[in-house]
């Protein structure tokens, strides 16, 4: 299975190559000019490499995960405890919101819910730093308690 994955490693990093030498040799002016008259031809390569590359590692990194998951029934319980943990801190977050209705720079605006869905995130994401530094402070001193 090693072999294989570098194999296929090689195989689209030399495909990678290949586009981007393509790429640079054709120079912005030649693509420039392409892409007005919506031939995509020379950087379509490159997006599709992208594309496949992001679907085949993501499927693999779930599969993998999944097939983890479901042959230990103890990393079972140890997912659902920190998916319920997340979830609770999405809640708390979504009940500190506001959702106010905001302007925004193209002349549309922005609904209360969708403000208050944006906030959420952004009170999520604080409240998880906090808790991970929190988290890295506490290792920290518990290793040099203990020597």
């Amino acid at each position: 299975m090693k072999k294989l994955s570098v194999i296929i490693s090689l195989i689209i990093g030399i495909l990678g190559l290949v586009f981007l030498a393509v790429v640079l040799i054709s120079g912005d002016d030649l693509i420039e000019m392409k892409s007005l008259s919506g031939n995509y031809s020379l950087v379509s390569p490159i997006i599709y490499l992208a594309i496949i590359t992001l679907l085949s590692i993501t499927s693999i990194t779930i599969y993998s995960s999944l097939n983890i998951l479901f042959n230990k029934p103890e990393n079972l319980k140890k997912v659902g405890i920190s998916v319920a943990v997340f979830l609770f801190i999405v809640i708390i977050s979504y009940v500190f919101s506001e959702g106010v209705e905001t302007p925004m720079k193209d002349g549309k605006i922005l609904s209360a819910g969708s403000s208050r869905i944006v906030e959420t995130g952004i009170r999520t994401f604080y409240f998880l730093v906090v808790i991970a530094l929190g988290l890295m402070l506490f290792s920290g001193l518990k290793k040099r308690l203990v020597k």
